[in-house]
């Protein structure tokens, strides 16, 4: 990302899926142009040590750790992407980079993005006139931005700082009427969150003054409503046949079931986290906070009053499927974990991205990824029989598997169509060569 140049990798590595780890790292490091120590990091062999861990958090005691995978094929707006992501879940990775692979070859991804802009609310509480203590606080809006961009001088010598306020009226609440004074922080590379609480606390006593009422919470809001993320993708309909289903019957059942999503919350919660296991382990990978990012995205699907799905999936005047996702995405490059956390560091160095607004729309394209994967399936063969394949690895390890055993284990049960241990112990007896 910064420091030397590096070409332009390519997404695209054959057979990764066939390799053994040390052989994907190193099909990675060359396809990213990535050095020794950065490959060393991603390889994940006491990248973070104790001591640095006990300066992250509390009581530390030691390290936890998940699976880190690289998702490939993925081309975003016409440049390619390694996509590194932390997950424990069997068929996320490998349903990314299959998608991905479709989509490539019709254009990849396209995505666009808001400014990087956050809320900080203060909240006043018993105004005798709320009405004119909303009307007092709007009209000290010139005042109230230029003592929110004084507190942050850096900030705004990067180009952000307090663009805006609003302020909302609550009248009828369980603790009687309040006024709520929202700051609209542009805050570039950051998530955000220190920033604009910052500006909350320095604001609140002004705020409080102007009100006439009692100042009580002063702190970010995690709905991003204005730092939205957009991506696209159109896919022609024979790219999506599948055995004996003609491309046009899969186009239709995609957009069906996203039908139901759209009208069901108890669909549109399952839709939208099939979405969320592509987003939440680039976040993750990243050194970004994916509670926030899943508070926002559920947030924002519930915006109208009634939750429903994230994606539109449709289909055009040219038969082909046109998937479409739009949500909240404040993700940071600079502060927190992605900063302090060096396999945070060796994943957004992977991932190449100049800004945080880039992330945001790389991680966006996973996510619509990821659903057109799980709506394929649907659509087609039902959502467990490539998931339970994929599972069947598991599967052998808790038989007992070991090694170059796991894999000739995982085959054989998922041949059989017995995804369960029992079987997965008598391969394995019967591969050592035991009665």
């Amino acid at each position: 990302m910064r420091g030397r140049k590096m070409a332009d990798p390519n997404s695209r590595i054959e057979n990764m899926r066939d390799m053994a780890p040390a052989e994907r790292l190193a099909a990675v490091v060359r396809a990213a142009g990535l050095s020794d120590a950065e490959a060393h990091t991603l390889g994940g062999v006491d990248t973070l040590p104790v001591a640095r861990a006990d300066g992250m958090i509390e009581n530390v005691v030691g390290k936890f750790e998940l699976p880190l995978g690289i998702a490939t094929n993925f081309t975003v707006n016409g440049k390619d992407y390694l996509i590194p992501m932390a997950v424990e879940e069997p068929s996320v990775v490998a349903a990314a980079s299959y998608m991905a692979r479709i989509a490539r070859g019709c254009g990849g991804f396209l995505t666009s993005s808001d400014d990087p802009v956050m809320r900080a609310q203060i909240q006043v509480l018993r105004p005798r006139d709320p009405h004119g203590a909303k009307h007092r606080l709007l009209a000290a809006r010139d005042e109230l931005i230029e003592r929110a961009n004084a507190r942050d001088t850096v900030l705004i010598g990067l180009g952000g700082g307090c663009r805006d306020i609003e302020v909302h009226l609550f009248e009828d609440t369980p603790a009687g009427a309040m006024v709520v004074l929202h700051l609209l922080v542009d805050v570039r590379d950051a998530m955000g969150a220190n920033t604009v609480n910052t500006m909350a606390e320095t604001l609140a006593p002004r705020v409080a003054e102007i009100a006439r009422g009692e100042v009580r919470l002063r702190i970010l809001s995690n709905l991003a409503d204005l730092r939205l993320v957009r991506a696209r993708v159109e896919i022609p309909p024979e790219a999506l046949a599948t055995g004996s289903l003609r491309g046009e019957d899969v186009v239709q059942g995609m957009v069906e079931a996203c039908a139901l999503a759209i009208v069901d919350p108890y669909r549109a919660a399952t839709h939208n986290k099939g979405i969320m296991n592509g987003i939440d382990p680039v976040v993750v990978a990243t050194g970004n906070d994916w509670r926030a990012i899943e508070a926002g995205a559920h947030a924002y699907a519930a915006r109208n009053g009634r939750y429903t799905s994230l994606t539109r999936w449709e289909q055009s005047a040219a038969g082909a499927l046109v998937g479409t996702l739009e949500m909240p995405m404040a993700l940071g490059l600079v502060g927190g974990a992605t900063k302090t956390h060096p396999a945070a560091q060796a994943a957004i160095r992977l991932l190449r991205v100049g800004s945080a607004r880039e992330l945001a729309e790389v991680t966006a394209a996973v996510g619509l990824a990821q659903n057109m994967a799980a709506l394929r399936a649907l659509a087609t063969e039902g959502i467990q029989k490539g998931h339970m394949t994929l599972h069947a690895r598991n599967i052998a390890i808790l038989a007992g598997a070991e090694g170059d055993e796991i894999d000739r284990v995982a085959k054989a049960i998922a041949a059989a169509g017995e995804v369960g241990v029992e079987r997965a112990a008598a391969e394995l007896a019967a591969l050592r060569g035991k009665p």
